[in-house]
């Protein structure tokens, strides 16, 4: 399903406390952004037990549970799990991930909040989540009848949101800080092959990898690490994020004049990371219409443009690098891009 419109993690939150608690909600997204972490946070708040189903696990018996004979006649008994007197939260991860056999066995459960002569305790919540077929995941076409007996949101990643979560929870400061320099490493799509990918739990699979080791962690550990829970191109950033960290090199002290670019070759791999970090500063900065520049933009315009030519004396490639479009559709704004050219063209040249 496509998003037309996509809510943050915090905003979903305020959404399921309106919506979820009248009818049942349905929550679209990649995996591992914390759609399954978000309702139990929900259900918590709002005092409610999560019970947890997993869709992909599920058979039709699972649910309406085996017939009993009861003088003289057949009675389905469903599991003890979903068979609750207290109103709880059912959670039904993966919804979309079972066979039609079970969706048709959702059916009364999600729009009536009934399975066979049991019916939910009043107070019941029933909230689906799912990935989607663009995601590279095991997902069926959810029939028709089932996705008009929900209200649907589409949940997307919010570094803010992330971060604000992730420090309040102890995440490792390498990783806060990492994902304050580049918060757009924080999810990437899924691949097409198979090779682990960003997201906010894989970076969380990362942080607790990086506590149990401690500070005393060996660069040749730090990247099986890296590489074992991120994405390559993230995980070599990363990397090269923790040797600068651990180096004389900073990112705002190189913006401020007060150090300049790495220049050995040993260091290349700091100067690619500091001058993709550039880049992202640069987008961050400057606004796309040049009228609109600050005093403080124009400072940084200025200082920019300097930086760019003191690292194109050291590598014309990296300093392409950070005035060319990238994959990730972000650009500098064509006024910088004119102003730089202009001073050097020779980052033009083929």
């Amino acid at each position: 399903m496509n998003a037309a419109v996509t809510l943050t993690q915090k905003q979903l939150g305020d959404f399921l406390l309106n919506v979820a608690l009248v009818r049942p909600v349905f929550i679209w997204g990649p995996p591992g952004i914390g759609k399954s972490s978000l309702v139990q946070q929900f259900a918590s708040g709002v005092g409610l037990p999560c019970v947890s189903l997993l869709g992909s696990q599920l058979a039709p018996e699972d649910l309406i549970g085996v017939p009993q004979i009861l003088d003289g006649t057949s009675r389905f008994c469903p599991p003890r799990i979903i068979a609750r007197r207290e109103p709880y939260c059912l959670f039904l991860d993966e919804l979309n991930a079972c066979s039609h056999e079970v969706q048709k066995a959702f059916y009364s459960l999600i729009q009536e909040r009934r399975i066979g002569e049991y019916v939910l305790s009043e107070g019941s919540i029933v909230i689906g989540a799912g990935n989607r077929t663009q995601d590279s995941a095991i997902v069926k076409p959810m029939s028709s009848a089932l996705l008009n007996r929900m209200v649907h949101a589409h949940l997307k990643v919010s570094h803010r949101d992330w971060l604000e979560w992730a420090d309040a929870s102890g995440m490792h400061t390498l990783v806060l800080e990492y994902i304050r320099t580049r918060p757009d490493h924080l999810w990437s799509l899924p691949p097409k092959h198979e090779e682990p990918f960003s997201t906010p739990r894989s970076w969380h699979m990362l942080s607790d990898a990086l506590h149990g080791y401690g500070d005393q962690i060996s660069d040749e550990i730090l990247e099986v690490l890296a590489f074992g829970c991120l994405s390559p191109h993230h995980a070599g950033q990363f990397k090269a994020f923790v040797k600068q960290v651990r180096s004389k090199y900073r990112l705002n002290a190189i913006l401020k004049g007060d150090e300049g670019w790495p220049r050995s070759p040993e260091e290349r791999d700091i100067l690619y990371f500091l001058s993709q970090s550039f880049r992202a500063q640069l987008i961050k900065e400057l606004p796309a219409d040049q009228p609109a520049l600050a005093e403080s933009q124009k400072e940084i315009a200025r200082r920019a443009k300097l930086l760019i030519k003191e690292l194109a004396a050291i590598s014309l490639e990296m300093a392409q690098m950070v005035v060319s479009k990238q994959g990730d559709g972000d650009a500098l704004p064509g006024w910088f891009l004119v102003e730089v050219i202009r001073d050097l063209p020779r980052l033009v040249e083929k």
